[in-house]
């Protein structure tokens, strides 16, 4: 199955508008910024979660995104281990005072069949209990096969079966850009 080059559908800068958008919706959401945790999901979560928390600092005078700020491995978690390539185990890092009781956002790139999210949603209930969680992604393209849904989107992108969505980040890839992509070869 090749990929195409793709269509552009995202810059750098929409990315980043889209971000401070985000942040804002979460900090209206939950009444400023006590007791919010960010917790990206690796691999790209993780770096918009970063950026997330640095646009809520600049709003939020005191809000300390060290304390508040870390990633999920959901690897262990995943309903299809059985499926493709061994995946390498990620870190776990929860700030310190865990989860108990605060409200935590997860931050992933892509919400597609939402079983990322469900994954998630099982490593956190082995970790805490939180007041509430709540998903923030950049692209949700569809296709749920679960029902999940994301509370804060970048941008909705309807996409066909046979396409894909194609998040680059600066941290990750040396770029910002999302990118949507025809699969070849599938029909």
């Amino acid at each position: 199955m090749a990929v195409g080059a793709g269509t552009e559908v995202l810059t750098g800068q929409d990315i980043s508008r889209a971000l401070q958008r985000i942040a804002h919706e979460i900090l209206e959401k939950n009444h400023g910024a006590a007791g919010l945790m960010l917790l990206g999901i690796p691999t790209r979560g993780v770096p918009l979660a970063a950026r997330l928390a640095d646009v809520i600092g600049g709003i939020e005078a005191g809000w300390e995104a060290g304390r508040s700020l870390g990633e999920l491995d959901v690897t262990m978690y995943r309903d299809d281990l059985n499926r493709g390539p061994i995946r390498p185990l990620g870190a776990t890092r929860i700030p310190p005072g865990g989860i108990d009781g605060a409200t935590v956002v997860l931050v992933d790139d892509v919400l597609y069949s939402g079983r990322t999210i469900r994954a998630a949603l099982d490593a956190i209930a082995d970790i805490g209990r939180p007041k509430a969680v709540r998903l923030a992604v950049l692209v949700d393209r569809g296709h749920r096969e679960l029902p999940i849904r994301a509370d804060y989107v970048g941008k909705n992108l309807p996409t066909a079966a046979d396409e894909r969505v194609t998040v680059k980040l600066q941290e990750t890839d040396g770029t910002d850009v999302v990118l949507i992509q025809r699969t070849e070869g599938e029909r």
